[in-house]
């Protein structure tokens, strides 16, 4: 259908999708201002998860999403796709702080405290699943399985139950590993990371975190959100290591748990089945976003958030350590 301009126009005047040009004597298009688009690659890893306290289970790592071309997101997983970003749109990001750590009552083991999730835009993280718990006295009431997470927080050594740690989230991490006897030095299990099942207790040893995955989304490999190791006993068995990625090693006869890795999504070391500090679970490490996009956009960040940017072969990575508040897009 025609359409019916009007006959005595003004300069500037608008008329459906077109603006009288006064100079020309022309209606010209009066189309929108052209709105950029960039892919954005990520890297968004959760908070990691508290070891478990009395025996302690590891705490899981934090879930672990990345769509870094080669690379892989957690639990096995292929890199996901890279996301678009309109120019001039506000986005949010939020940083997952690390489970707390976990403080005893006497002889009653306390399960870890879960990480919190990240986010960016559309993409959410799942915090780590606490370390399991076991304590004296209680038989299996007092049994405190390793918690769903990211990745699983893993299963508490003691000597009324075998059980399986905690499930990771498909996609971001594996699950905590099991304790595998109820026999006396009672064994605890590791924490899953992003790249591996949490190591299971046995014989003499308490389970290893599991390990992280590597990204070399700034540049370099980093290895991030490794699973906690399960602690010592006074029966004898030996503290698991934390995993590579940040994971943080349980409890000696003589050394306190160890936190979990800022801003690597580590989960925390399971405490020793002492009536004593030594018997605490520790904290998980936060999470981290890392954002990678082409030198010609800029961002607003809202101050809320803690960050760096570096430039590098035409694309700026942006890293993200703490908060949570919005950034737009320029």
């Amino acid at each position: 259908m025609a359409l019916d301009f009007p006959n005595s126009p003004t300069a500037g005047e608008e008329y459906d999708r077109y603006k009288w040009n006064a100079t020309d004597s022309v209606w010209d298009l009066n189309l929108p201002d052209y709105i950029p688009v960039y892919d954005f690659e990520y890297l968004v890893i959760a908070g990691g998860a508290g070891g478990g306290s009395y025996v302690g289970g590891g705490g899981g790592a934090g879930g672990y999403r990345s769509s870094v071309t080669g690379e892989s997101s957690g639990g096995g997983a292929s890199a996901e796709s890279a996301i678009t970003l309109l120019g001039g749109g506000s986005y949010t990001v939020t940083i997952g702080a690390g489970g707390a750590r976990t403080v005893q009552p006497v002889s009653q083991g306390v399960q870890g405290n879960d990480g919190s999730n990240s986010l960016f835009s559309t993409v959410s993280s799942t915090g780590g699943g606490g370390g399991g718990a076991s304590g004296s006295g209680g038989g299996t009431a007092a049994l405190r399985p390793g918690r769903n997470g990211g990745s699983g927080g893993g299963h508490a050594g003691n000597d009324q139950t075998i059980g399986s740690g905690g499930t990771g989230v498909v996609g971001q991490g594996y699950a905590g590993g099991s304790n595998a006897t109820l026999s006396s030095p009672y064994p605890g299990a590791g924490g899953g990371g992003a790249g591996a099942v949490g190591v299971n207790g046995s014989g003499s040893q308490s389970g290893a975190g599991g390990t992280g995955v590597a990204s070399s989304i700034t540049g370099s490999s980093v290895t991030r959100a490794g699973g906690g190791g399960a602690g010592s006993t006074v029966q004898g068995a030996l503290a698991g290591s934390g995993g590579a990625g940040g994971g943080g090693a349980g409890a000696t006869a003589s050394v306190a748990s160890v936190d979990g890795a800022a801003n690597t999504g580590g989960g925390g070391g399971g405490g020793r089945n002492a009536s004593s500090s030594l018997g605490n679970g520790a904290a998980g490490g936060s999470g981290v976003v890392i954002l990678k996009y082409p030198d010609t956009a800029s961002l607003t960040i809202g101050a809320g958030l803690t960050s760096s940017t570096a430039t590098s072969g035409g694309y700026k990575i942006t890293t993200f350590t703490a908060g949570s508040d919005t950034i737009t897009v320029i």
